[in-house]
């Protein structure tokens, strides 16, 4: 007969080196169960479509959508990985202390390159609205694309060399088997918080503080009806488009800063913030979540998406130069 600890262990026939469930009523498991692979599901279904739209209209090959494409790979891969997050909601990981370490380091990379590609578009931004006569010859596609690469594979080498002891002996933090936690020492804990999080939102929140200076000066300047306006920037002429681009980039950074600052706050009060914690499972998956708003965002604020997204979806892709097709 099984006693009630044995049903309470991740792996009852190891008994004593066996990490034990979290107890929840079975009500709430299944809930988070289905609403976390119904929001797995929508994120990757969502973010796969702005991928498809972006790399294969060519109208689309823009230096702007090329960062945001860069996102969707990202927010891609990040609706992947909540199905690792659904695994941990027992309390009990399952799949190996290899598997372990390498979903926190491809969870480190997406981050880690999500911050860096907002940083990207801020930059675009104001260089787009504060320098519009030499955005076309300082932002290129190759360029972008350049940036893009650099910042991926950056994130890569960064994690690599945080999590270096991590990934040379998988699990030798676990104190019982059936648990997912890495430890990073204290002084790397500290500069991942500063390159991440505290010096990419400064040069983000600086960057787009002066772009709404710029747009709200714009904005007024064509209620004037005046043709050049003498600001800081020397903007002579900054286009619609442009500025409403700006404002869509914005909300969708004002979102991503909503849903990443919980996570890192609980770092910076120095509070448990290990996967299998009850305490975080909030903040982690509100992060993950942002990866779904983003599709969302387009969805309502680019007529293009969802015209692409229409094409996709009656098969009009598959036809001949379907890639010629004018999307905007």
């Amino acid at each position: 007969m099984v006693t009630l600890e044995e049903t309470d262990l991740c792996f009852p026939q190891l008994l004593n080196s066996s990490c034990r469930k979290p107890i929840r009523p079975h009500f709430e498991t299944m809930l988070i169960y289905i609403l976390l692979s119904f929001i797995a599901l929508l994120t990757a279904a969502l973010n796969l479509l702005v991928i498809i739209s972006i790399s294969h209209f060519k109208q689309l090959h823009t230096p702007t959508n090329l960062l945001l494409l860069s996102l969707a790979v990202s927010d891609f891969f990040v609706g992947l990985l909540m199905f690792f997050q659904i695994i941990l909601i027992d309390g009990c990981w399952f799949l190996g202390d290899l598997m372990c370490t390498l979903y926190y380091f491809l969870d480190y990379i997406l981050t880690s390159t999500s911050v860096g590609t907002m940083v990207l578009i801020s930059v675009d931004r104001y260089v787009a609205i504060c320098h519009p006569l030499h955005y076309s010859t300082k932002i290129t596609v190759k360029g972008v694309a350049l940036c893009t690469c650099l910042c991926w594979v950056c994130s890569a080498l960064y994690n690599n060399l945080i999590m270096n002891n991590n990934l040379k002996q998988p699990g030798r933090y676990n104190t019982c088997i059936g648990q997912c936690v890495i430890v990073i020492d204290h002084v790397a804990g500290l500069v991942d918080l500063f390159l991440t999080f505290i010096g990419p939102v400064t040069v983000i929140v600086v960057l787009y503080m002066r772009v709404f200076v710029v747009a709200v000066s714009q904005a007024r300047a064509m209620r004037s009806h005046i043709a050049v306006v003498n600001i800081q920037c020397s903007v002579k002429v900054t286009k619609k488009s442009e500025l409403k681009a700006a404002g869509t980039l914005g909300v969708v950074i004002v979102v991503f800063l909503l849903c990443l600052c919980p996570y890192f706050c609980l770092t910076l009060t120095g509070q448990d913030t290990m996967l299998n914690a009850s305490s975080a499972a909030f903040v982690i998956c509100l992060f993950y979540f942002n990866s779904c708003l983003n599709p969302l965002i387009y969805t309502f604020f680019y007529p293009w998406f969802r015209k692409s997204v229409q094409v996709i979806v009656t098969l009009q892709i598959l036809k001949p130069d379907s890639s010629k097709i004018n999307i905007l």
